[in-house]
């Protein structure tokens, strides 16, 4: 190890020699390569993790630029965590890289986690932070979270020396509609750089055992005034977790498969010519930057302008970016088109990208 480089954090009074030690021989794995997971891959690599595993199945869109300043537009349909993966090895070679181009699902999860000492979660998708939960508390490793919601930011560390969980604070997966995510909400570039280096400084405290760990607190920080609160929480002994549940379960929330068909049975229907409209909930900017050339675009927020429109076709299919907002547009359609058959396609644009990439 070259200590020389680490040679201002050694010198700090309660980290020194021995922190970065620790944080040399720590095995971290991040879930997720976009606004999160940038930062903290990067200050962690920088700082001197020994191992660094990073989960990631997905491409760079234009829309990502903005706020995951690791990748530029010549990275544009490129794989996150090759172009990631190659750039920390050029700001850290001393660091040993792990990627796993790979979603986290109910069937890899066990295996992802094993031989981590600490898990941090980069993903956008509630339902995988729930797969997550339970596969550390089986594994018996802490994590720690991160969320964006507008302009606030929420961090927490769960199952921490046997601490809360996150179902224990969210007990059960949402609802379709009942949470907004980011591409409806929108997201100020450098909100997740803010949160997600307090994600790494948070896995840093952990691994070292500096300070006071976030384990049964949440924490509420407002971009527009900078202030900060905590919320603190219980253990709920009821909802420890004894073995992963099997897909439905971790699909049922957000992303409830009622009306919804997976992106490959669509294609093929798409490929036999069948008449049918394609209709995308996505907004303007993100339709412009990348659509199926027969789709058309009405925005989830004004989909009942469009319902003469719709109920002209016999079959209509509601696709976005990864699914979420396409299950709420069924929602709010269901029941109000005349003529027209109403399906959803799970997995939306995301799926397609990494299908065609």
């Amino acid at each position: 190890m070259n200590l020389n480089r680490y040679d201002r954090q050694i010198r700090l009074t309660g980290f020194g020699t021995r922190g970065q030690e620790l944080l040399g021989n720590a095995r971290i794995l991040v879930v997720g390569a976009g606004g999160l997971g940038v930062p903290v891959c990067q200050y962690l690599n920088a700082m001197g993790v020994g191992t660094l595993g990073i989960v990631d199945g997905d491409i760079i869109e234009e829309t990502n630029l903005h706020r995951q300043p690791a990748y530029g537009p010549s990275d544009n349909g490129q794989a996150k965590i090759s172009v990631l993966g190659r750039k920390l090895k050029e700001q850290n070679p001393e660091t040993n890289i792990e990627l796993h181009q790979t979603f986290l699902e109910p069937s890899n999860a066990m295996a992802l986690l094993e031989n981590y000492d600490l898990v941090v979660d980069a993903t956008d998708r509630i339902p995988t932070r729930y797969l997550l939960d339970d596969a550390c508390v089986i594994r018996r490793i802490p994590w720690i979270y991160g969320a964006l919601h507008g302009f606030e930011g929420q961090l927490s560390v769960f199952n921490y020396q046997g601490g809360p969980t996150y179902r224990c604070l969210f007990p059960q997966i949402p609802k379709p509609g009942e949470i907004p995510d980011c591409n409806q909400l929108g997201t100020l570039g450098v909100l997740p750089g803010v949160i997600g280096s307090l994600q790494a400084l948070e896995a840093v405290k952990v691994i070292c055992g500096l300070g006071e760990i976030l384990s049964g607190k949440l924490l509420l920080f407002n971009a527009l005034d900078h202030q900060s609160r905590q919320v603190r929480f219980q253990k709920d002994i009821t909802q420890e977790i004894r073995s992963i549940r099997d897909d439905s379960h971790y699909t049922a929330g957000l992303c409830d498969t009622g009306g919804g068909i997976p992106m490959v049975d669509y294609l093929k229907l798409n490929e036999s010519g069948r008449s049918h409209l394609l209709v995308d909930v996505r907004e303007p900017e993100e339709f412009d930057a990348y659509h199926l050339p027969h789709a058309l675009n009405f925005p989830l927020m004004e989909l009942e302008k469009y319902l003469t429109e719709m109920d002209k076709s016999a079959e209509v299919y509601l696709i976005c970016h990864s699914g979420s907002r396409s299950a709420q547009a069924y929602r709010k359609l269901e029941g109000k088109l005349q003529s027209a058959s109403l399906k959803w396609i799970q997995g939306g644009v995301k799926d397609l990208q990494a299908e065609t990439s």
